[in-house]
């Protein structure tokens, strides 16, 4: 049936009119041809097209789809199938006992990968050890990523395989070469000696991470580091039909663990794959104390100030040839030195020639003065709520005190003007589903009034996010002409616990 009519529950749309979030209630919604072709009363629809296909919704919420402005959709999908997923362990001994037990599954010479551990989730408070690997997989190389992505734990023969001495440096990156542990670009040293992934391996987990995120409701996402070859798996799913949601792509300029610099990708742009920006990393993560700050991070010694990437120079060389090719941006920065160098950076774009609107993602230690900056040049702000849930623990641990209530402060961004797109940034975290970000950010700020309300949490999960990407026209809201992808959901809006994901609707087919 080409023409649907939703009708029966409570239709709401996301506005924002001068400063005020609003959710706008529809009675009824027609969609034609996978797009929404009127919104009204129900009688006028029903004149309208009367031949339509009526979808009582009973009871139901529909809202737009949500989108994910940032999440890592191919390593979703990978922890869901091959990947060795150590989200969740709770001590060193829980995570030895899975990685010996992945190692009698392997054969020899086979790489041993996995992702999640987080030590300060662990009983011990400590990170995995080469040692320690070195025996449970000894015939193995290993390579453990945290949950952050910018530390990794490996063993002896991985650190053999990738070319790795105790004399070994790398721009913008550490190796703490005794322990094992590998710190932010230093980890595409040993990403190269495991072999790139085939397109097979790369379409595989893009569909397995997709099809997981349909069923939580997100209608389009952003996966925000993209190379070559994971580019390429992309537009041939893409060319074949077979991306299950709308995606749109950061493409990477700066691999890890190298100093070559990709050329501009060609742009993509088609109805369900986009790519028109780029990325940058600015700094690591606050979760993992390697977040550029100009403080020094509590309970570290000696005093640790994180990982900054670039030199300012540098990072405008780059940044300027997207800029001025017409790409927008996404830079992740979190610490305040990356903050500061990252809007120097883009303040620069703009006075030397006009271009798109770039983004900021993550944003984690704004203060007053990068708030107001952003909201003059226009920044989008791409923070992740379920991190004030999962990433708690790591936060009091590290993070200086006096700066603990700016930490991931949404609220803040709301009020200082900003455009906000929520996102997960999963698998950094185990729960990707917008509705626990939604609760976090309505209920779990670190400190007391930062919390934001109803209506701007879903304006950030589905508006925001279109915004992001460039393509307000088509998603975003309930608007005429823009794509019929909407999630539907039960429970009551307004308790915001008892929410549930019903059925998800991409270009007018209805999932459950």
């Amino acid at each position: 049936m080409s023409e649907l009519l939703f009708h029966g529950g409570a239709i709401l749309n996301p506005r924002l009119k001068g400063a005020r979030y609003a959710l706008e209630p529809l009675e009824a919604l027609l969609v034609r041809r996978g797009r929404i072709a009127a919104t009204g009363r129900l009688s006028d629809l029903e004149s309208l097209a009367p031949s339509a296909q009526k979808v009582h919704l009973e009871g139901h919420l529909l809202l737009p789809g949500f989108n994910d402005a940032h999440v890592h959709i191919w390593k979703v999908g990978q922890l869901r199938t091959t990947l060795l997923d150590l989200r969740g362990v709770a001590s060193l001994a829980e995570l030895y006992a899975r990685v010996e037990e992945r190692a009698r599954m392997l054969k020899p010479g086979e790489w041993l990968w996995g992702r999640g551990w987080n030590e300060a989730l662990l009983a011990e408070k400590a990170m995995p050890s080469r040692a320690a690997l070195d025996r449970l997989a000894p015939q193995n190389p290993v390579l453990l990523t945290r949950t952050c992505a910018h530390i990794h734990a490996v063993n002896s023969q991985a650190l053999e395989l990738a070319g790795i001495t105790p004399e070994t440096h790398v721009p913008g990156g550490e190796i703490h070469y005794d322990q094992g542990i590998l710190y932010e670009t230093a980890y595409g040293l040993a990403f190269k000696a495991m072999g790139e992934p085939s397109q097979a391996q790369y379409e595989l987990w893009v569909k397995a991470g997709c099809e997981y995120l349909r069923s939580l409701g997100i209608t389009s996402a952003t996966d925000p580091a993209v190379d070559p070859p994971l580019y390429a798996a992309y537009k041939a799913l893409d060319e074949r039909g077979e991306l299950p949601i709308r995606v749109n792509l950061l493409y990477m300029r700066r691999p890890d663990g190298g100093t070559e610099t990709f050329p501009l990708p060609e742009k993509h742009v088609s109805d369900y794959l986009r790519c028109d920006s780029v990325k940058f990393f600015a700094d690591g993560g606050l979760s993992g104390a390697t977040a550029a700050i100009s403080r020094p991070y509590k309970t570290l010694e000696p005093p640790q100030y994180g990982i900054l990437r670039f030199e300012d120079d540098h990072l405008f060389e780059l940044a300027l040839e997207a800029h001025q090719a017409g790409f927008r941006i996404g830079t992740h920065a979190i610490g305040d030195r990356a903050l500061d160098q990252v809007l120097r950076v883009y303040q620069g774009l703009y006075q030397t020639a006009p271009g798109p609107r770039h983004r900021l993602e993550h944003f984690g230690l704004a203060g007053p003065e990068h708030l107001a900056k952003a909201k003059q040049l226009g920044i989008i702000a791409v923070p992740q709520p379920v991190f004030l849930r999962e990433l708690r623990a790591n936060y009091e641990r590290y993070v200086p005190d006096e700066w603990f209530c700016r930490c991931f402060n949404l609220r803040a961004m709301f009020e200082a003007g900003l455009t906000v797109a929520f996102s997960s940034d999963g698998p950094v975290v185990r729960q990707v589903e917008p509705l626990n970000g939604l609760q976090a950010a309505l209920f779990e700020p670190l400190c007391p009034g930062n919390q934001v309300s109803l209506e701007q949490a879903i304006w950030a999960y589905t508006m925001g996010g279109a915004v992001a990407q460039g393509d307000e026209g088509n998603r975003g809201s309930l608007e005429v002409d823009k794509w019929a992808d909407f999630v539907l959901l039960e429970g009551d809006l307004h308790e915001a616990q008892s929410l549930r994901v019903a059925g998800t609707i991409v270009a007018g087919v209805i999932h459950a």
